[in-house]
């Protein structure tokens, strides 16, 4: 299932909030599938191998994906099976806490920068 127009606006907005394009569209797609694999993802979403790869590595970097390694027959890269380790709900809201605390720390560089103003 190729993501939706909705989807594609939920995964502009977190490019736009700073969230890499490989790393959003991931993100978009696996928030409904339950589990999912990395030649999934790369079916659905027109990703490449390395790119997938690296999108994941960053989603359990920050704690939003769990990795399970799967049973494989033959030779070939490894399957490993993917879902999110917590809510989209709670993503999303980490997400706007983390652009809050920069907006704040803009906020605070600008009066510092105003004191020197004559």
């Amino acid at each position: 299932m190729p993501i939706s127009e909705e989807g594609e606006k939920l995964a502009k907005s977190l490019i736009l909030s700073d969230i890499p394009r490989s790393v959003a569209y991931t993100l978009v797609y696996i928030r409904d599938k339950g589990e999912i694999t990395s030649v999934e993802i790369e079916r659905e979403t027109g990703l490449r191998q390395p790119e997938v790869s690296i999108a994941m590595q960053w989603l359990r970097r920050r704690g939003w994906v769990n990795k399970r390694n799967m049973k494989k027959e033959g030779k070939g890269r490894p399957i490993h099976g993917y879902k999110l380790s917590k809510g989209f709900n709670e993503i999303l809201e980490e997400i706007i806490m983390d652009l809050s605390s920069e907006i704040q720390e803009i906020q605070d560089k600008i009066k510092k920068l105003q004191e020197f103003k004559h």
